[in-house]
């Protein structure tokens, strides 16, 4: 099943950013969209928030629900990109914004981090797939663990996302990653 790009083509309208700068950071990322790839790409900062910092784009719209219960996870089938590591965000509930601040509150993400597959070099096209199956997503708030949190509802997947996180102070500057398309892989 494909979710975003294939055949369907990338539409910038399905994507937003959702960077560090909601709080008082300057990362920044953007999601070009082709009919034949999305490339999430951007800029990195750490020293802003001393160490930490984070760049996303995530799916628009509150309304918008996935049932994924049928298939065993998600590949990212992807054209080129650097040897930096990212992040793939699921979430199952969205919560109402902020009365006061207008912005969207947090909830638990289920969340795995991935890299591209050894022997590729980076910035070349290469045609890599990235499978993670459904038992790779671990339940996170605002980036730390919650192990007490449920199971990942994939009747109605609510949103996704994709993310360049510093892992504390591990990578920073500037990153991008073409994919020609997200899928639910079958069981």
């Amino acid at each position: 099943l494909t979710l975003f790009g294939g055949d369907h083509g990338w539409h910038a309208s399905d994507w937003v950013a959702s960077d560090d700068r909601v709080r008082g950071g300057k990362s920044v990322s953007y999601l070009d969209c082709t009919n034949t790839t999305g490339t999430f790409r951007g800029t990195l900062d750490i020293k802003t928030l001393g160490g930490a910092g984070f760049a996303s784009q995530r799916t628009t719209g509150d309304d918008r629900e996935w049932d994924l219960s049928e298939y065993a996870g998600i590949q990212l089938y992807i054209t080129t990109g650097d040897k930096k590591r990212y992040t793939f965000n699921l979430k199952d509930e969205l919560l109402p914004q902020d009365p006061d601040t207008g912005r969207e509150q947090s909830s638990i993400s289920y969340e795995c981090d991935f890299e591209l597959p050894p022997l590729t070099v980076p910035g070349h096209a290469h045609d890599k797939t990235v499978f993670i199956p459904w038992s790779s997503f671990n339940a996170t708030y605002r980036g730390r663990p919650k192990t007490d949190a449920k199971p990942l509802d994939l009747k109605k997947i609510k949103r996704f996302s994709i993310m360049m996180r510093s892992f504390f102070g591990t990578q920073e500057g500037d990153f991008s990653i073409s994919i020609r398309s997200i899928s639910a892989l079958p069981e």
